[in-house]
C-alpha cells in the first residue's frame, strides 16, 4: 500500500488544485464548470477492448490463408485496440500447392491447424474451442483455403459443404448478434450458411482483367445471398445480419488498396461491437 500511495500522491496533489468544494461545482471562470474529481475519474475510465477471433485456413494463397490479408487484418485490429485470438480447424488440407509452380505437390499432405500456426507465430487454438460467448466478433481472411479447407466451394460451388465447426461458429456469432468480417473469397462461407445475407466480392464485370473472379459473385447469388458491388477500398455492411465484407485480392490492384479495404472492413466490424 505504501508503494501505491507514493505513485498516486503526485496525481492526487495535482487533482486537489482543481478540486471543487464538496457537493458543489467548481468554477474555472464565469460560465465554465468543472466536474467533481469523482466524476472526472469515472469519465476517464478506459473502454473495454473488443475480443476478436481470427479464423485461418492454412498458410499460403493457393491452398490456405492469404498471408497478406491475415497480416493486414492483424495490423488493423492492433491499431483498433482489439484483443485477438487465432483459430484454425485441426483437419487435413484438401491438397498442397507448390507456390513456385502453382501446381499440386503430389504425395504431400499438410494439416490446416499446423500450417496456420506459421501465421499465428505459434499462438493458435483448435477451431473446435471457439465459442461466440467468449468473443465480440469473428473475422475470416480469404485465400483459397477458405474455399478448399473451410468449405468445398472451390470444387462444388453453390452445392458446397462447409466445415462443421466453421458453420457452427458462423451460426453462433450470427445468432448472438455479434459481427462477422470476411474478405476475398471467404464471403462465400457466409453466403452458404446465413440465408439471405448481403456480401461483396467486388465487381461483377471483369473490366479488362481487373476483376478476374467475377464468377464468384454469380455463385454467391446462386447460394441465395445478395451480392453488392463494391470497390476494393470499400466494405459492405449488412446491418441486419452484422456481416461486413470487402473484396481484397479478388481485385488485381496495388497492395496498399487491398490493405485499405481490409482496414475499412476491420473498422466497421469493431464499430459494430460497440467497444
Amino acid at each position: 500500500m505504501t508503494a501505491v500511495r507514493v505513485l498516486m500522491a503526485p496525481r492526487l496533489a495535482a487533482a486537489c488544485l482543481f478540486a471543487p468544494l464538496p457537493g458543489r461545482l467548481g468554477m474555472l471562470s464565469p460560465g465554465r464548470q468543472v466536474l467533481s474529481s469523482s466524476a472526472a475519474l469515472h469519465s476517464s475510465a478506459p473502454r473495454s477492448r473488443a475480443k476478436v477471433a481470427l479464423v485461418l485456413s492454412g498458410c499460403g494463397v493457393y491452398d490456405g490463408t492469404e498471408i497478406h490479408e491475415a497480416s493486414a487484418i492483424l495490423v488493423h485490429l492492433s491499431r483498433g485496440g482489439a484483443d485477438v485470438q487465432i483459430f484454425a480447424p485441426n483437419v487435413p488440407q484438401m491438397h498442397v500447392i507448390d507456390h513456385t509452380k502453382g501446381q499440386p505437390s503430389e504425395g504431400e499432405t499438410r494439416n490446416v491447424l499446423t500450417e496456420s500456426a506459421r501465421i499465428a507465430r505459434g499462438k493458435i487454438t483448435d477451431l473446435a474451442q471457439l465459442h461466440a460467448v467468449d468473443h465480440d466478433a469473428a473475422i475470416f481472411p480469404g485465400g483459397f483455403g477458405a474455399a478448399k479447407n473451410l468449405s468445398t466451394f472451390a470444387v462444388d460451388g453453390k452445392d458446397c459443404k462447409v466445415n462443421k465447426d466453421v458453420e457452427r461458429v458462423l451460426k453462433e456469432f450470427h445468432g448472438a448478434g455479434k459481427p462477422i468480417g470476411l474478405c476475398c473469397i471467404a464471403p462465400a462461407l457466409a453466403a452458404r450458411v446465413l440465408h439471405g445475407v448481403e456480401v461483396t466480392v467486388g465487381h461483377e464485370q471483369e473490366e479488362g482483367g481487373k476483376w478476374p473472379y467475377t464468377g464468384t459473385a454469380e455463385a454467391i447469388k446462386a447460394l441465395g445471398a445478395r451480392h453488392c458491388v463494391k470497390d476494393v477500398t470499400e466494405a459492405h455492411v449488412d446491418q441486419k445480419n452484422k456481416v461486413v465484407t470487402t473484396p481484397a485480392f479478388m481485385c488485381e490492384t496495388a497492395l496498399h488498396h487491398i490493405h485499405d479495404g481490409i482496414g475499412t472492413m476491420v473498422r466497421k466490424v469493431l464499430e459494430l461491437t460497440g467497444k
